[in-house]
């Protein structure tokens, strides 16, 4: 975000997981002023591995105004149309045949490109308990290496997010990426992940940011109480956003996508589709005049 720039606001379609992208949706998204989307894909959310429906999701961003200004890869392998199977879908596989298998599902994932541009992938290093262990490591560098080349050719950047799991420390990834030398990778800083750092809580953010910053290139914003990932609203949790703020200012990358991630709320109770939106935009537009 240059100084003096106003913030687009970005919205990640985390908040409707188990609801199909339609059409309509991305049009309540607009209605409630958000500018671009972040697409967390899996099948029964946005079937990517489908030409038509890539490109109908295409058109559906044209028609409402909507960019797309990133990919979240996926996490686990569908199961069927409307359930996630538990089996994380991971880089890290040391099985070799499920390995290529997770890069294939990438491949597809990047390959949205050629019909819906879009610029960067956001990835986790293996699932969400990945423990440290050189074969991981080994191969999360070979599944790394072809990602990080393939989406060259599409035009994308791989951004590798930090996450609750050793293999997902902020320490961990930069100094992987400074011995594997992948110069192609960068980092998805994920503000929420980070303030749950095993650290004193005033320097979770400081020293969660710190390794990454230089090859951060874009951040998920959303608020916690300190204990666990519960995707809130920012200034819904315990983050000190005016700290956080000045924070990510210090990046030295100007213009990085600020994409808001908040968790969806299921049940009986659960709030309409617009009130969820009122929700994130009114944190939104707190977060924008104290980031002005």
């Amino acid at each position: 975000m240059k100084p003096g720039k106003t913030m687009q606001r970005l919205l990640s379609t985390y908040l409707f997981i188990s609801k199909k992208l339609t059409p309509e949706l991305l049009g309540q998204i607009a209605e409630a002023g958000f500018q671009g989307i972040e697409i967390f894909c899996t099948g029964s959310h946005f079937e990517y591995a489908l030409k038509q429906e890539v490109r109908a999701m295409a058109s559906a961003l044209e028609a409402h105004r909507l960019q797309l200004v990133s990919l979240h890869a996926p996490t686990s392998r569908d199961l069927s149309a409307m359930r996630e199977s538990g089996t994380p879908l991971s880089i890290c596989e040391v099985e070799r045949v499920r390995r290529i298998e997770a890069m294939d599902e990438l491949k597809r994932v990047i390959d949205v490109a050629d019909d819906l541009p879009y610029s960067r992938l956001i990835l986790h290093m293996g699932g969400s308990r990945e423990t440290e262990d050189p074969r991981k490591r080994d191969a999360a560098f070979s599944s790394l290496e072809h990602l990080v080349l393939h989406a060259r050719h599409a035009g994308v950047t791989v951004c590798v997010e930090n996450t609750l799991s050793e293999m997902g420390s902020p320490d961990y990834l930069r100094a992987f990426v400074d011995e594997t030398r992948l110069s192609g990778l960068r980092f998805n800083f994920d503000i929420g992940h980070a303030f749950l750092a095993e650290l004193p809580e005033e320097e979770r953010l400081e020293k969660s940011f710190s390794p990454l910053r230089e090859l951060v290139s874009s951040v998920h914003l959303h608020d916690n109480h300190g204990e666990k990932d519960e995707h809130l609203p920012p200034y819904d949790g315990s983050i000190n956003w005016p700290a956080a703020i000045k924070l990510l200012k210090s990046a030295s990358q100007n213009g990085l996508p600020l994409v808001l991630e908040l968790k969806e709320k299921s049940g009986h109770d659960a709030p309409s589709v617009t009130e969820q939106l009122a929700a994130a935009r009114k944190s939104l537009d707190r977060f924008e005049k104290a980031w002005a």
